[in-house]
């Protein structure tokens, strides 16, 4: 508990410029200050599926908008129509969305630490014009004549490394990970193999080698990250062509296994998974136990009850006609909105026997009396037992016993 009030004021200190406090000391005894994530194990396709499941039971992406600043992309207006159409209809409430700058390096990302690597986030709470402009004002929408090289290698690898330590933190955290999004604005070719495939990287750049650490980084992140691409040409003012790509990342985060003294092995993601699952997971578990009585208790409503009457008008029994449920039988004289109607002395309704659910109610018309259990009912009442025996008292015969057996 303390561990996440701490982690919560660091949280808002960053966010309002203060990266080094009292708070980043002590959340750095209590070891909550995550380290820079590394490409982990590979996960299994349960813990795939249980990483989705947490995604789903909470809103919310995180959506990075990567716009290459050199000349040669320069967004004209059909980019900024299908970047404004990007915004305005596929961002939703919960989404965190950063905007990344980038050409010959990253452009400085604001107020990055390791808890925020891409920078502080734009918070899309709602779908209004105010927060349009939140994010379409963070926007660069003009080159940079300065810029003559993209290193697009170096910006996959911050923004990718960067979004798996936003999940790597939320696992930490035991907070619910997010799926990712990366929209990329660039006529620099994304996922290629060596930065020698893309003839505007810097010559001093360390992507130009194949086998250089920062390569090789970028390549397993690549290995690492489950995305899918897909891309949309767009022609500029200069009739040359750069790419409108998006890159879906289903959500993930990095294993880490570790052995420990009495053969045992330690893990993360599946005391997370746990966590984070075993609540819906035995709310889900209750609701479906609780279907097959549901079910009966469903059947049992729609069942058509068959109604016996014996009275002493007619020593025969009667069987009146099914009773549903909202139906009802007259006591005493016909009435058309009753299904049927059981005889008694008088030229009254006396009462409804009326069907609610699983329950039967007598209801008097006060007209004439009716006695249940050697008590005259003057309100509704709901009578229990089976069979019911009723009195409708009369002044010539004195007492008129009718008996009801329910066969359900």
């Amino acid at each position: 508990m303390i561990r996440k009030f701490l982690v919560i004021i660091h949280q808002l200190l960053i966010r309002h410029g203060f990266q080094y406090s009292v708070i980043h000391l002590l959340l750095l005894s209590f070891s909550v200050i995550p380290q820079k994530v590394t490409p982990g194990q590979q996960l299994s396709s349960e813990q795939k599926l249980g990483l989705e499941l947490v995604t789903r039971l909470h809103s919310g992406r995180d959506v990075v908008l990567a716009i290459d600043l050199t000349e040669s992309v320069g967004i004209n207006h059909e980019g900024r129509i299908r970047l404004r159409q990007i915004i305005e209809d596929s961002l939703k409430p919960g989404d965190s969305v950063y905007v990344v700058p980038f050409g010959s390096d990253v452009s400085s990302l604001q107020r990055a630490s390791i808890l925020y690597p891409l920078g502080t986030s734009i918070e899309f709470s709602n779908k209004n014009k105010e927060n349009f402009n939140k994010v379409l004002q963070k926007v660069p929408l003009s080159a940079n004549l300065k810029l003559q090289n993209t290193d697009i290698q170096q910006a996959e690898v911050t923004i990718y490394q960067g979004l798996a330590q936003l999940n790597q933190n939320r696992l930490q955290q035991n907070q619910p990970i997010k799926p990712q999004s990366v929209v990329w604005i660039t006529d620099a070719p994304l996922l290629a193999n060596s930065g020698n495939d893309w003839i505007e990287t810097p010559a001093n750049s360390p992507f130009r080698v194949k086998d250089s650490p920062e390569s090789k980084e970028r390549q397993a992140w690549l290995m690492a990250l489950p995305m899918n691409k897909k891309e949309l040409l767009i022609q500029n003012a200069q009739s040359k062509n750069y790419k409108l790509a998006v890159v879906d990342i289903a959500p993930t985060v990095q294993e880490f296994c570790t052995i420990a003294p009495g053969n045992k092995e330690l893990c993360k993601v599946n005391p997370y998974l746990f966590g984070q699952l075993w609540l819906p997971t035995s709310i889900l578990s209750i609701v479906l136990a609780l279907v097959p009585f549901f079910l009966w208790h469903l059947i049992k409503l729609r069942k058509k009850w068959r109604i016996i009457v014996t009275s002493e008008l007619n020593e025969d029994q009667k069987e009146c006609r099914p009773l549903l449920p909202g139906k009802s039988f007259a006591i005493g004289e016909a009435d058309s909105k009753c299904i049927d109607e059981i005889a008694c002395p008088g030229s009254e309704v006396r009462a409804y026997l009326e069907r609610r659910g699983n329950q039967i109610y007598l209801v008097p018309t006060k007209l004439a009396p009716i006695q249940w259990n050697g008590k005259e009912v003057n309100k509704r009442t709901r009578l229990t037992g089976n069979p019911i025996k009723l009195n409708c008292p009369d002044e010539r015969s004195d007492n008129f016993y009718i008996k009801i057996k329910i066969r359900k």
